[in-house]
């Protein structure tokens, strides 16, 4: 074991009382301490079904939570799959597991059933592990335990720093984690990225436990658990960069056109659309509306690297687009439920706009004085919505109903409906 590992032993570096440091530094005494080495080296990469069953076995015989951490290849490849997972649990050690080589990890998710979870960011690994088999049913997340605590930076590697008083090294984590084999340098990365996740999540615990927060933590932890899948997003290509340029139904459907056609050319070749075509391209041909291959070349992002049968694919597909007839192409705004845009309420219902101010100063106030993010405290929709259509009697009990209804928390609704009565009930709203 290391001097660092001698000092991580040691809970007084720990913020086990007084508030979260203000700045998000360390808060030990002493200066930061690199962690450079996983105490016991760094772990072989599991790849074969011998090899997992033994991890497996080892991580259902170890003790308390499991730190569970995911590398993705985001940017490199189509999708968000999982390309690495790492855990790390008392009496079992750190394992590395190639999920392309075991790409069924279910096994292991059933032997850890009924284990605390321990994850920095749980939303965005749990998609990609709920993939390969791995769903928790108790979790711990370190980044929304420091967003509820206060911490002003919740990075792993600013929290690890400012509560433990260890500096994580960071430099892999934008890299193509589908490359194989994986280099020395990005292993070494990874474990320690569950290295001392469970040492946060000791600490953190007692913070909240401090601030009198721990149980509206575990209710956020309980609700993400127990949170069914996303569902597939409509329209997923209203979300190109740069939409908010194009205004003609017409242009729209080419960018519906050359979107979907990325996208299919993308996930044939397994590769990050923006690698295939990015969308400054997509809009631009969008605005211009070429009537050709060579009119479609001289545009940005389909110059000189752009093969001719490239340029042919990009511009059939403005052409079917163009071929639309008018009930087929898409209307200029995606339909939501719910209320409009805010910046339209001042004009369709200025009671509510009235409603929505006094709501959101309400809200920031409380959230101040509760030293949290105010998007962890209630979320903006939420309380869009309740302002929107209030309850028909304004009282602590139908806001708190119309809170649970929209999926608010217990303790989101205890601390929030006496601020939306207020706000609700104003003689000037």
């Amino acid at each position: 074991m290391t001097d660092a590992h001698d000092t991580a032993a040691d809970s007084s570096l720990r913020t086990t009382g007084g508030a979260p440091p203000d700045d998000g530094g360390s808060s030990a005494t002493e200066a930061p301490i690199p962690l450079l080495e996983p105490r016991e080296g760094i772990p072989p990469v599991i790849a074969d079904e011998t090899a997992l069953a033994r991890v497996i076995a080892a991580f259902e015989a170890g003790s308390g939570p499991v730190a569970v951490d995911a590398e993705r290849a985001s940017g490199y490849r189509y999708g968000q799959r999982a390309y690495l997972v790492q855990l790390r649990r008392e009496g079992a050690g750190t394992a590395l597991i190639d999920p392309v080589a075991c790409p069924d990890l279910s096994a292991l998710g059933d032997a850890l059933s009924g284990v605390e979870w321990v994850l920095h960011a749980a939303t965005q690994d749990l998609p990609c592990l709920r993939e390969i088999g791995m769903v928790p049913t108790r979790l711990f997340d370190t980044e929304l335990a420091g967003r509820l605590a206060g911490f002003p930076r919740v990075g792993l590697g600013a929290m690890v720093e400012g509560v433990l008083g260890f500096v994580l090294e960071k430099g892999h984590s934008a890299v193509d984690w589908s490359t194989r084999p994986l280099p020395e340098p990005w292993l070494r990365y990874a474990a320690l990225d569950v290295e001392l996740l469970v040492d946060l999540r000791d600490a953190l615990e007692k913070e909240l436990d401090r601030q009198g927060k721990l149980d509206w933590a575990r209710q956020e932890f309980d609700a993400i658990a127990s949170a069914p899948p996303p569902e597939p997003r409509k329209d997923p290509w209203r979300r190109t960069s740069g939409m908010h340029k194009v205004r003609r139904r017409r242009q729209l459907a080419v960018v519906r056109e050359l979107w979907q056609t990325r996208d299919r050319i993308a996930q044939r070749r397994d590769v990050s659309p923006g690698k295939v075509l990015g969308d400054a391209a997509i809009v631009e041909a969008a605005l211009a509306l070429p009537a050709n291959v060579h009119a479609l070349a001289a545009l940005n992002g389909f110059g000189h690297r752009v093969g001719k049968r490239q340029l042919e694919q990009w511009q059939a597909a403005v052409d079917r687009a163009k071929g639309l007839s008018e009930a087929q192409l898409p209307q200029p705004g995606q339909s939501v439920a719910g209320p409009p845009p805010p910046r339209a309420w001042a004009d369709k219902d200025p009671e509510a706009a009235a409603r929505l101010s006094a709501a959101r100063a309400g809200v920031s106030a409380l959230a101040e004085q509760l030293n949290m993010p105010q998007e962890n405290l209630i979320t903006p929709d939420t309380v869009r919505r309740v302002c929107w259509e209030p309850p028909v009697v304004v009282d602590a009990e139908s806001v708190a109903a119309a809170l649970a209804g929209h999926g608010a928390r217990p303790w989101q609704v205890e601390q929030v409906t006496p601020v939306l009565v207020e706000a609700l009930s104003a003689k000037d709203a």
